[in-house]
């Protein structure tokens, strides 16, 4: 069984090779505005994303509600007590931040495309997968500041509400709700065009990555963290990804949920949105040196989701590759 490297993820680390020895275009004196440009395009993704919604799909996905309460508790509620739960012990220490990362990567949305692409590939409940991930992403723009809120506090990252919540209005919510309200007269173009949109919204969170790490390679936030911390991050991220997968898939058991369903409680459960990462990222924490610390689990958690789903998908699906 073969299985190619996802070109997003490999995008993903030139991005961060350039920021490390290409600097230049995002530096904090740079004359190309990126913070701008990645402004707007943060206010069309969601433009897009109003557009993109499916009537039919929303109405049809309404309709199994057990469903939605288990994909979207596991995704906002469960994720992150887990990682609440071990805030105890890093509280006033030097891996506050850290956690926070995890917190973070843990409140985010599920990724709609990915989603829905692996749900049909392992023959799941391809509606329930259309429902819950676009669903996520608006259910996300409230949730996960909150999520944040509750211990941002606690630690030593700056945060302005009243200009986190203004930004997330401007360039989130007035757009998504031009997208919705624009959907009966420009939905059917947005379809058409939806590969075209996939890679403007990718290109975006390269974008904004490229920034992000420009950023903290500037403040030297990662010289303060040796390899080892480094290599546990990427364990811990693998160890959240398959107790959230199992989890996810012994619920949909217990509860007695047929297998279609069970198949999108646990891809819809446990994914989470780079996209709506480095989006809420920039709002969120956007004058932070640790921005790049913030997105590194987050990232790491993207390109093994992918990888393990992608091959769990293909036996479910019973497809060759």
């Amino acid at each position: 069984m073969k299985f190619k490297v996802d070109s997003f993820v490999i995008a993903i680390v030139i991005s961060i090779l350039l920021a490390y020895f290409f600097p230049q275009l995002g530096a904090s004196n740079s004359p190309i505005p990126i913070n701008r440009i990645a402004s707007i395009g943060i206010s069309l993704i969601f433009l897009f994303y109003g557009l993109k919604l499916d009537n039919k799909s929303i109405t049809n996905g309404l309709k199994n509600w057990r469903l939605h309460v288990l994909v979207q508790g596991s995704a906002f509620i469960i994720f992150p007590l887990i990682v609440v739960f071990f805030f105890p012990f890093v509280k006033d220490t030097n891996y506050e931040s850290t956690w926070l990362a995890f917190l973070f990567m843990a409140a985010l949305p599920s990724s709609v495309s990915s989603s829905v692409v692996l749900v049909s590939m392992a023959k799941g409940n391809l509606t329930g997968a259309i429902f819950n991930a676009s669903m996520s992403g608006i259910i996300g723009i409230l949730i996960t500041p909150f999520w944040i809120g509750l211990f941002i506090s606690q630690t030593h990252i700056s945060y302005d509400f009243t200009e986190i919540y203004l930004q997330l209005v401007t360039e989130i919510v007035v757009p998504l709700t031009i997208g919705l309200l624009l959907r009966k007269w420009l939905g059917s173009i947005a379809q058409k065009n939806t590969k075209k949109i996939d890679f403007f919204d990718k290109f975006i969170v390269l974008l904004i990555i490229y920034k992000s790490f420009v950023h903290s390679f500037e403040e030297k936030i990662f010289g303060s963290f040796s390899w080892w911390v480094l290599l546990s991050i990427f364990g811990l991220v693998i160890i959240l990804f398959f107790t959230m997968f199992f989890l996810t898939g012994y619920l949909g058991k217990l509860f007695k949920f047929n297998r279609p369903d069970q198949i999108t409680i646990q891809y819809c459960g446990t994914k989470k949105s780079l996209i709506h990462g480095t989006v809420f990222s920039k709002a969120l924490f956007g004058q932070s040196s640790a921005i790049g610390l913030i997105l590194l689990p987050l990232m790491i958690y993207h390109a093994f989701q992918i990888l393990i789903i992608s091959f769990h998908a293909t036996k479910e699906g019973g497809v060759e590759s």
